[in-house]
């Protein structure tokens, strides 16, 4: 099976192209602006249902003919959309039970996207018909490099409340539960009178008088992204029959405010990963987020190439105020995504458009044309990429791990919970960033991953754990793990494990919590080894653990508050409180020399990622560095940058707002 865009020399390198929304002379033009800016790869179609299929079975192609030929002709290969994204509206107006209901029972309409229910027989016929009339025009088509299913699933709607949504979460229960008084003992439906008689009475948690049920809620979010995965893997299937030596990908949304698909499950379905991210234009640490989601991806990918299917070249559209990227940025954002494991970074998308909700996003050509900033920095870092041709397929190695769970995140976001204040991606971020700023790399896992090949392993807030033998198993073996609170409090049908928290991380920790004790809004306590808490604190006894840090003051002075406990050869901290500011870095140096982890040559302002690979079957190393200060950085490196030729011995230099790609040598 192919794993990679075909035909491709060197890291990809283009955008989403909308041809559709512009005359045909503009097309030549195009072509040639793409050969001149090294452009060698484009998404075509995403959003061209209604144009492809103008009425139900009568297709169009000859328009997408021309595109795809005159792409090949240019050197330009397609990563080739199914166009199934948004339906059109002869398809809604035809058949309005595709259309998504809200939890209320609000019908939404066409006049966007995404407007379809993923449990929707119509829609899954449609767009599986069209994505076999695809396949099947274009399965020999030269330009053809893979496939591009949907886009970005759930981002708009990613459940659906409606009958036909009821009827296929009750086929979902039943596969997974069994029985309904399975199903009535996982939901806990003893409390409030909700225990369930027939099959008939259970539905979406639609809009109640008061809280939900935590196993319901739980279970629905497992089945809506069940949903919509069943969708992408009916059109995969059929794109691999027509074309089976056609790779085929969907574009993730790794990031700050979606949780809503269980991407460790999706990653498996994919034949290569790809990911959307767009860093949020008025975060300081916005590089840090971005260096945080281009690793989770790895991780996604299991340490293989992935790609960047879009960022932006300057502004978007969506945020509150879409303040322009900084000269460089878009360069540095591009290297950032390269150094973590990408093989290819495009942007949404090659020429801004002059209508639609998105006409005030950023694109490679701007409204203003190719004589601006903006295209002249595309063109720089599309000639700079044909100079690292040798990266790809190389990849990086790291000793620290941190466990992410989706399930966690979105368990925890659901209301009654001891407080509104905790946000497990902010969380997890906050002990990634320290270990950003130390320079230390780090791999993202699953829940239940196999954790031997690292020396120190970070567990934020895993929330609903089954079995902590794994974790036990690795600090018995010699590993170093730190737990954070509101890890193991529940098994994974959201019921608490009894007898004192952290549930089930309890007697590897060598701690029990009698009770929680969250803070309230703005309320900061201080402990005695100089750090600070915000959000959380909980009532600690050790059974067994070292004391390393205590509140000094707020509702629990003297109780433990960061513990440390040895175990067979190895070592398990937990974090009892919601360590603010350096707090995290304070325990994590401290975690990191126990495990004999050095810091790297990176921190501060600048981020170092070394890449390993083969370069005529002899084993080369490249250190990656992004200087996203206003002062030149040096750091110890031996090697020639790739990019400017020029030559280090020992120190090199990474200039204020920019890149060095060195190939290392031995001194």
């Amino acid at each position: 099976m192919t794993t990679w865009p075909t035909g491709l020399r060197g890291p990809a390198w283009g955008a989403d192209y909308n041809p559709e929304q512009w005359p045909e002379d503009v097309w030549a033009e195009d072509v040639e602006l793409m050969r001149r800016a090294g452009v060698n790869l484009v998404s075509v179609g995403i959003f061209s249902w209604a144009l492809l299929e103008v009425e139900e079975g009568r297709y169009e192609f000859g328009w997408l003919d021309r595109v795809l030929d005159r792409l090949h002709a240019g050197g330009i290969r397609v990563d080739l959309a199914t166009a199934t994204a948004a339906p059109p509206p002869w398809l809604t107006t035809a058949h309005p039970e595709v259309l998504p209901v809200t939890a209320d029972g609000v019908r939404l309409w066409h006049g966007s996207r995404q407007s379809y229910c993923p449990s929707s027989p119509v829609y899954r016929e449609k767009a599986v018909a069209l994505a076999r009339a695809l396949a099947e025009r274009y399965r020999d088509h030269p330009a053809l490099a893979a496939w591009h299913v949907n886009n970005e699933y759930g981002c708009h709607v990613s459940r659906c409340w409606c009958d036909r949504s009821a009827e296929a979460f009750r086929t979902w229960l039943r596969a997974r539960h069994g029985t309904l008084d399975a199903l009535n003992e996982a939901w806990g439906t003893a409390f409030w009178s909700q225990r369930y008689s027939s099959w008939e009475q259970v539905l979406p948690p639609r809009a109640t008088p008061s809280f939900g049920n935590p196993g319901q809620l739980l279970d629905f979010d497992r089945f809506g992204s069940d949903a919509l995965l069943e969708l992408f893997r009916a059109e995969r299937d059929v794109l691999r029959e027509v074309t089976p030596d056609v790779p085929v990908t969907t574009n993730f949304m790794v990031t700050s405010g979606f949780h809503a698909l269980d991407y460790w499950r999706w990653a498996a379905e994919v034949d290569f990963v790809s990911n959307d991210h767009y860093t949020l234009a008025e975060e300081p640490e916005r590089h840090v987020d971005l260096a945080f989601s281009a690793d989770l991806v790895r991780g996604l990918a299991g340490g293989r190439p992935w790609l960047l299917m879009e960022h932006s070249t300057s502004a978007v559209n969506w945020q509150p105020r879409n303040i322009a990227k900084l000269p460089g940025e878009l360069r540095r954002n591009s290297y950032a995504h390269l150094a973590r494991g990408a093989d290819g970074t495009l942007f949404f998308q090659w020429r801004q458009s002059r209508a639609g909700a998105e006409r005030y996003h950023s694109a490679m050509v701007p409204h203003a044309g190719p004589d601006t900033a903006v295209h002249r920095e595309v063109e720089r870092v599309g000639a700079e990429y044909g100079r690292i041709a040798e990266l790809v397929g190389s990849a990086v190695e790291a000793s620290v791990a941190v466990v992410f769970d989706w399930e966690a995140w979105s368990a925890l976001a659901r209301p009654a919970h001891p407080t509104a204040d905790f946000d497990y991606h902010r969380h997890a971020f906050g002990y990634y960033r320290a270990l950003w700023r130390a320079g230390v790399t780090v791999d993202f896992v699953p829940p239940g991953a196999d954790l031997s090949p690292y020396r120190l392993v970070v567990v934020p807030a895993l929330y609903a754990v089954d079995d902590a033998s794994p974790y036990e198993e690795y600090v018995a073996g010699g590993g170093h793990l730190v737990v954070t609170y509101l890890s193991g409090i529940t098994d994974t049908r959201g019921h608490v494990h009894l007898g004192g928290y952290p549930g089930a991380f309890r007697e590897l920790l060598g701690v029990r919590t009698e009770e929680f004790h969250p803070l309230r809004a703005g309320e900061v306590v201080a402990l005695d080894d100089g750090s600070s808490a915000e959000v959380w604190t909980e009532h600690l006894h050790p059974t067994g653990a070292e004391v390393v840090a205590s509140y000094v003051d707020g509702p629990l002075p003297g109780v433990p508050a960061v513990t440390r406990n040895e175990r067979g050869g190895g070592v398990a901290w937990y974090v009892a409180c919601g360590l603010a500011g350096e707090g995290p870095a304070r325990v994590l140096r401290a975690a990191l020399a126990g495990a004999g982890v050095g810091v790297g040559p990176g921190g501060g302002d600048v981020e170092v990622v070394r890449r390993r690979g083969a370069v005529a079957g002899s084993a080369v190393s490249w250190l990656v560095a992004v200087n996203h200060g206003r002062r030149d950085a040096e750091l110890p490196a031996a090697g020639v940058d790739l990019l400017s030729g020029a030559r280090s011995s020992g120190r090199a230099v990474v200039p204020a707002g920019g890149v060095v790609v060195i190939r290392e040598e031995e001194v």
